[in-house]
């Protein structure tokens, strides 16, 4: 497979976000046969919940502030003008439901700062959760600490998530390929940069193993980003120029870890270290089973995404409220009354 080994121009970046954009928008992107895993999971219904429903507390806290609900916007776009219009949408849903919101790869607007305008969204958004975000590799193509606070700094954030997206990178006529020795600048990253680092996939999940290697390193939490939700090679596969780079990012339609399994590996490989679920989440009632697993967030974007697209700022609140209520009716009936409750809350599954 041909590809460059060297930066893309900004137009080349440009054209690739926008592509995302509407591939994810326009065409089927969606695992085949793998799923979130959480279908085989189940709560035991309690008749007697001996709680009250409206007394039922869903808020959170991470890097403190307070969330009313323990969602999260997961990282996007930006670099377009439509990402633009995309992330003030998100963002000002986030800022009136209470939830957090991490931005899409920042690279676009590092190397041409036309382009920050498409990622800041602090003005409509000024009390929420925000994750700037950078995709790990390029800490082998020239970034560093540098821009790591730069990307923080542009957008007011409260936090750095640096993407794991080997996979895609293989896949891509214009990927970065070289993820050799990033540990210890990771662990270089994390003790310089003055906010916490997550580390987070793109929807093929992390092992126990990248676990215990990322808590060595340093990282304050791990978005696992299971797969079962949208996948980036089919994402690629849309926009390969060739049938036979189409045929190999297509053959990865069914790779990665489910989201529950991934979950449950992070949580028993680093106990202590926060987790953040997503990968192929669409009710409150999945991110219930989520935080019964181990972890204390759930992130959706194709979600988001689609809610933002066709009914803006409206229906990205309203998809919020509709989670939001079903992961308390979910509470409610396993007599959970608060988040913590909800952790300690059994599964079981049918085999």
């Amino acid at each position: 497979m041909t590809r460059s080994q060297s930066h893309d121009s900004p137009q080349i970046h440009e054209r690739r976000k926008a592509d995302h954009i509407r591939i994810n928008l326009e065409e089927d992107v969606a695992f085949k046969l793998l799923t979130n895993g959480l279908e085989q999971y189940f709560f035991m219904h309690t008749a007697v919940p001996e709680i009250d429903l409206d007394a039922i507390d869903t808020s959170a806290e991470w890097f403190g502030k307070r969330l009313a609900t323990p969602l999260l916007i997961s990282s996007m776009t930006g670099g377009t003008e439509r990402a633009r219009t995309i992330n003030r949408i998100l963002a000002a849903g986030a800022q009136e439901v209470g939830m957090a919101m991490g931005l899409g790869s920042m690279r676009a607007a590092i190397e041409d700062a036309s382009l920050e305008a498409t990622y800041q969204v602090r003005d409509v958004a000024p009390d929420i959760v925000l994750f700037a975000n950078l995709g790990v590799v390029q800490l082998n193509y020239g970034y560093g600490l540098g821009e790591c606070q730069r990307a923080v700094d542009m957008i007011e954030a409260d936090a750095l998530i640096l993407h794991f997206n080997a996979l895609q990178e293989a896949v891509q006529p214009e990927g970065d390929g070289n993820f050799a020795n990033l540990l210890t600048k990771i662990e270089a990253i994390c003790r310089a940069l003055p906010v916490p680092v997550i580390a987070k996939e793109v929807g093929w999940g992390f092992s126990a193993e990248d676990a215990r290697r990322l808590a060595a390193a340093g990282v304050a939490a791990i978005d696992v980003a299971g797969a079962g939700g949208t996948s980036w090679s089919q994402v690629e596969m849309y926009r390969a120029p060739t049938p036979r780079l189409a045929r190999v990012a297509g053959a990865f339609v069914d790779w990665g870890i489910p989201t529950a399994a991934s979950i449950r590996y992070c949580r028993d490989a680093a106990p202590d270290l926060p987790i953040i679920a997503s990968g192929g989440l669409k009710t409150g009632i999945e991110i219930a089973k989520c935080i019964a697993l181990g972890a204390q967030l759930g992130g959706l974007a194709g979600e988001f995404l689609r809610a933002a697209d066709s009914d803006g700022v409206a229906g990205v609140v309203e998809l919020a409220g509709m989670i939001t209520d079903e992961l308390r009716v979910a509470m409610f009936c396993v007599g959970a009354a608060d988040l913590d409750a909800l952790s300690v809350t059994p599964l079981y599954t049918q085999f």
